[in-house]
């Protein structure tokens, strides 16, 4: 009876363990601000149907370039006016948000599969293998990332997949790098050494010891290239060549408010602000992310 109450409190205090990261990343002010505007910016996405004023195609002539509330010709109901045609800003700036969040969550983690996969067996097998990817990765970062990108989505087509697979095939150098790096520092600890003569299979020296160390700077990673992915689309959208016209997207937004700048600065400042601000949520999430779930940063 001592024997199996024992082994239940070793299992619990394991268990408790296991899931303490969660409790030291939410106390990084960091994590809780950025991942805190990240999460409300999900649920505003996902409800942007059901809270939406109006319908973001909707247009209607008589109304354009009506300007917010406290504005002089201010209209109620429009909360953040609206543009040349009429269409309300606030409710295409609600579903952009879909497309932007969209493309950064599928983008980011497309890459960081490619790159990390890649980055393991280099940072891991060393010799030829390591030099096969270097010199696929630094002849892939030789093409400028965002003209590859436009090129990509011009040979392929408009579209979510699009953006999504050009972003993913530009970007996986970036984890490839880091994480072989990392995997290549890790390799050489000592705790290796002894998982080696111990007789642990390389496999699982991989995948059990040094993949958990490569993962907090796998994070931030991602989350940094999060922000990347949503400025990219941005800049897609803006040029014509993301997502069809009739989609509301934050570059397509910032584009056309370009053009009426002097005669409603809110439709270009609205989408404008919101990318900024998901862009510092997302760096701040990842830098806070990192600092919480490595050990050696939180001395």
């Amino acid at each position: 009876m001592v024997e199996g109450a024992l082994t239940q409190r070793t299992d619990v205090s394991a268990t408790r363990r296991r899931w303490d990261w969660i409790g030291v990343c939410v106390a990084d002010p960091k994590v809780a601000v950025g991942g805190g505007f990240i999460l409300c910016l999900c649920l505003v996405a996902l409800a942007a149907p059901l809270i939406a004023p109006h319908d973001p195609l909707e247009q209607d002539i008589m109304l354009g370039l009506t300007p917010p509330p406290g504005f002089a010709g201010a209209e109620p109901g429009h909360w953040l006016g609206t543009d040349d045609l009429g269409r309300d800003v606030l409710s295409r700036v609600l579903y952009g948000s879909r497309v932007a969040l969209t493309v950064a969550f599928a983008a980011s983690a497309l890459a960081a599969v490619i790159g990390s996969t890649l980055g393991l067996a280099a940072g891991w097998r060393r010799g030829w293998v390591d030099a096969a990817i270097s010199r696929l990765v630094e002849i892939w970062m030789a093409f400028p990332p965002v003209l590859l990108s436009i090129l990509l989505v011009a040979v392929v087509g408009p579209g979510v997949g699009s953006v999504i697979a050009a972003i993913a095939i530009i970007d996986w150098t970036r984890f490839c790098r880091v994480v072989r790096a990392e995997t290549m520092n890790q390799a050489s600890a000592d705790y290796v050494t002894a998982a080696r003569a111990v007789g642990f299979a390389p496999g699982r020296i991989l995948m059990r010891e040094i993949f958990p160390n490569v993962a907090p700077v796998l994070i931030a990673l991602i989350s940094l290239e999060m922000g990347i992915a949503v400025i990219v689309e941005a800049i897609l959208s803006f040029v014509g060549l993301s997502v069809s016209s009739d989609t509301p997207t934050w570059g397509g937004m910032i584009a056309e408010g370009r053009q009426a700048l002097h005669e409603g600065w809110w439709i270009l400042a609205a989408p404008l602000t919101l990318l900024l601000l998901t862009v510092l949520a997302f760096n701040l999430l990842g830098e806070g992310l990192r600092r919480a779930l490595d050990p050696v940063m939180r001395r």
